[in-house]
């Protein structure tokens, strides 16, 4: 009761304009609080409650800690569902690199999730709302918001859609090789040898696009495009165990 009772508090205190304002992240995003205090703690930074001291914010850095390990569980999960081939070593290293600091700001970036955050004057007169810790932090705090609000299946659906597809694109393909699991798949049914030709190349000098495709033996497995040429047969060879997989999944 006494938690209730304060969240009721910190709700009656939050500015008219702010609930506003989350109720449009809401719609944005489709998703719509059952207990909006989290939500409004999630964007709450500690700038803010130290400013509002009698009211009776709450900073998101608790929620921030569990958001970190509901994301971590969560990209683990994923990785581990749909890259078989990939050893523990290669799972850690991609799992690291997409909920690092410099990821989890592209994501509330994306999200224009620094528009929502509480800030105190001074945070705010200092560019807080575009520091990227600040905003990694709120990322992992709505996530776990989210989880605690709507549990485990409903937040992996929200990270579906935000972060899930970069990997699927080959967004952190630098931290992978794919050729090398690419070789490790056709070696084990022994059915050809592999090939990368670069067919086009396309744009100025200092912004050169690459256009690889890979081939088994005669038969184009796959297409990629990247700045360099090693991007390019990656995402080639990415493009071809997704073909692979597919072709496995149709003929099981």
């Amino acid at each position: 009761m006494a938690t209730k009772r304060k969240q009721q508090q910190q709700a009656g205190v939050l500015p008219e304009k702010a609930r506003q304002q989350f109720e449009v992240l809401q719609q944005k995003l489709n998703i719509h609080f059952e207990n909006k205090e989290l939500l409004y703690q999630a964007f709450t930074h500690s700038s803010y409650v130290n400013e509002h001291r009698r009211k009776r914010f709450t900073d998101n850095e608790r929620l921030e800690f569990l958001g970190d390990a509901v994301l971590e569980l969560s990209v683990s999960q994923f990785l581990f569902e749909n890259y078989p081939k990939m050893s523990e070593g290669e799972l850690t290293k991609l799992r690291a690199s997409i909920v690092c600091e410099p990821s989890l700001v592209i994501f509330a970036n994306e999200l224009n999730f620094g528009q929502f955050v509480l800030l105190g004057k001074g945070e705010e007169i200092t560019g807080g709302r575009e520091r990227p810790a600040l905003l990694a932090d709120v990322f992992e705090a709505f996530v776990g918001a989210l989880y605690l609000d709507k549990g485990l299946d409903d937040t992996v659906c929200f990270l579906e859609k935000v972060v899930f597809p970069k990997v699927e694109v080959g967004a952190f393909s630098h931290v992978m090789d794919f050729k090398s699991q690419l070789q490790e798949m056709i070696q084990q049914t022994n059915n050809g040898v592999l090939h990368y030709e670069i067919v086009d190349e396309k744009g100025p000098a200092h912004n050169r696009t690459f256009i690889s495709r890979v081939l088994l033996s005669d038969i184009e497995l796959g297409i990629g495009r990247g700045k360099s040429k090693k991007e390019a047969e990656q995402q080639a060879a990415q493009e071809a165990m997704r073909m692979l997989r597919s072709k496995v999944e149709q003929e099981g």
